[in-house]
């Protein structure tokens, strides 16, 4: 099996998608997960149209860990390895600091970070025997400034941010790399719940973010580019 594998979660789309698309056209093979396998499939139909290897398609609940390791090994049961995993399922819920609900926390918390945590876990020791390998996580530039009705979600980014400094510094002696993307508003369904995003005609597009992601995992291995931010080129444009 010469060709590499990718996961990817929240594929289903927006972001997620445009990166399955992405990492399908350029030949890799692809396990996808959400939590619709409805629109999972017609994300692999598409990866399939335009001439990619047929993905595997899992729906997963990230809040359930049990699930989380179950989407692990069937990963690994169908293709023996993942050489880049896309950490990019995010859940928001923007609220002022006094109406958000225990529940919606948790859920960001439990999607935004503790899933990526131990996905992550699961991933990284066949990385560490084949000694390659890519992390990406799709974070946020809310993961480095505040925004009024942002602390739950802003406080998941900024604990992604040092999640991933200090997994890279760790796994970097075992050449693996750790890529964290801050991407500005993009036009997507979740950024449309947010009304300090700016007009749609001046957001960055998904596909934007998955030609950078694609750009770091496939420079030469003795380059890591640990963080990224995108922003629109010019946001008062129109």
């Amino acid at each position: 099996m010469d060709h590499p594998v990718a996961l990817i979660t929240g594929a289903s789309r927006g972001i997620g998608r445009a990166l399955a698309l992405k990492f399908g056209a350029a030949g890799y093979r692809t396990v996808l997960t959400a939590r619709q396998q409805e629109a999972l499939q017609e994300t692999a139909t598409m990866i399939e149209k335009q001439g990619g290897h047929q993905p595997l398609t899992v729906a997963v609940d990230l809040m359930d860990m049990k699930q989380i390791e179950a989407l692990a090994r069937q990963a690994e049961d169908a293709f023996g390895r993942v050489d880049v995993l896309v950490n990019n399922a995010g859940v928001l819920h923007l609220k002022p600091f006094l109406e958000i609900t225990p529940d919606e926390l948790e859920e960001m918390l439990k999607v935004n970070i503790q899933a990526v945590f131990e996905l992550t876990r699961r991933v990284v020791p066949g990385m560490i025997e084949r000694r390659s390998g890519s992390i990406v996580n799709i974070a946020s530039l809310a993961g480095k400034h505040g925004f009024k009705t942002g602390t739950g979600y802003a406080a998941t980014k900024f604990a992604l941010r040092g999640f991933a400094q200090s997994l890279m510094l760790e796994l970097r002696e075992h050449d693996i790399r750790v890529i964290t993307v801050f991407p500005g508003s993009v036009h997507t369904r979740m950024i449309g719940r947010n009304p300090h995003a700016p007009r749609s005609e001046t957001m960055l597009q998904a596909e934007d973010v998955a030609h950078a992601v694609f750009a770091a995992v496939s420079v030469d291995s003795r380059a890591m580019m640990s963080e990224i931010d995108i922003r629109p080129s010019n946001p008062k444009r129109g």
